[in-house]
């Protein structure tokens, strides 16, 4: 397994099945953590014959597949199918199968376990189970490079979205009491234009200077698409709730701000590095191999989507730069919300 990659993600759905019998009559189990992994090694009758632990370092992981060798196991089972431990097992040959974390909890009461939980205890549970119920249990079939790609793509998209939606709700969170006529004065709080009224118009104070001309004048200095009528947004500003006013409102304007730079300056930059690398990683091999995955297992349907599109690059709103809202395609789901 010397080209497997440094950090497999696998799938234990693959078409190889366990032996009826581990070889050398032992398995083990590694509980697997931040800081030290506690592994667990038994016999064909479920004694535990060997206990160690490891620090989750280069030296510690070698340790560990040096310690398993020695004591003649050649199956281990784990609670995650990715991360350097996994890496470190499977290119020292050994068969990994991956038993979830919630398997891992209800197979505690098979033992008599109080609930607690228990890190040893845990590797011996994983590592009997291994011996026990081997009719079911599947071993871990490292994924392409392509897909281990594609995977760890994905993964880091959804943590940065729900990273945004964390801070849009503390934002929207903190101005129900500082300022609660921006909440609901555009269709989403975290679009384009609601950030910008929001940077320019941070306080009860500095809201109250507009008038219904006012508003039309700055909507048309940022390009606002014009589906609501100034009129009726100063009417939602005027029925809202006020907000703080004096030096309580300045001392909240200072979180808004603060709120609204880590919501925007990451994202913009983001942004624009993305789009610059779309037709480099369109034109790539990789690309090609992830596109031929779509059909060979099932992927999130929006990833789907976005892999069967045209090598052209999503269309960008101009909304952002102040000249409107026209594209010559059409825009994509998020940035036709105004």
């Amino acid at each position: 397994m010397k080209d497997a990659p440094a950090e497999p993600t696998g799938t234990t759905t693959g078409p190889a099945e366990l032996p009826t019998n581990p070889p050398n009559g032992r398995t083990a189990g590694v509980d697997w953590a931040k800081d030290d992994h506690i592994v667990a090694v038994v016999d064909s009758t479920g004694t535990a014959i060997d206990r160690f632990t490891v620090p989750h370092t280069g030296t510690g992981l070698a340790e560990l597949t040096r310690h398993l060798a020695q004591a003649g196991c050649a199956e281990v089972a784990i609670e995650r199918p990715d991360g350097p431990v996994v890496a470190e097992l499977l290119e020292a040959g050994l068969t990994v199968v991956v038993i979830s974390p919630n398997q891992l909890k209800n197979l505690r009461s098979r033992y008599g376990s109080a609930g607690n939980k228990d890190d040893r205890f845990d590797a011996y549970v994983l590592a009997d189970t291994l011996r026990t119920d081997r009719a079911r249990l599947r071993p871990l079939v490292p994924d392409s490079p392509a897909t281990v790609t594609l995977r760890g793509t994905c993964r880091a998209r959804k943590d940065l979205v729900g990273h945004r939606v964390a801070l849009a709700n503390q934002l929207r969170a903190h101005l129900q009491t500082a300022l609660p006529a921006a909440v609901g004065l555009f269709a989403d709080l975290d679009s384009p234009i609601s950030l910008r009224f929001l940077h320019r118009f941070d306080c009860q104070d500095r809201a109250d200077w507009l008038s219904v001309k006012r508003l039309a004048a700055w909507l048309a200095s940022v390009g606002y698409c014009g589906r609501v009528d100034p009129a009726v947004l100063h009417a939602r500003l005027t029925a809202a709730p006020r907000g703080l006013t004096g030096s309580d409102g300045a001392t909240q304007a200072h979180i808004t701000r603060v709120l609204l730079a880590v919501l925007t300056r990451p994202t913009r930059t983001s942004s624009r590095r993305c789009r610059a690398r779309v037709p480099y990683i369109r034109r790539s091999s990789s690309w090609t191999a992830a596109a031929k995955i779509i059909s060979a297992r099932p992927v999130v349907p929006s990833v789907a989507g976005w892999l069967r599109q045209s090598a052209v690059p999503p269309p960008v709103c101009r909304r952002d730069s102040g000249r409107g809202c026209s594209t010559t395609s059409p825009s994509p789901p998020r940035s036709t919300a105004c």
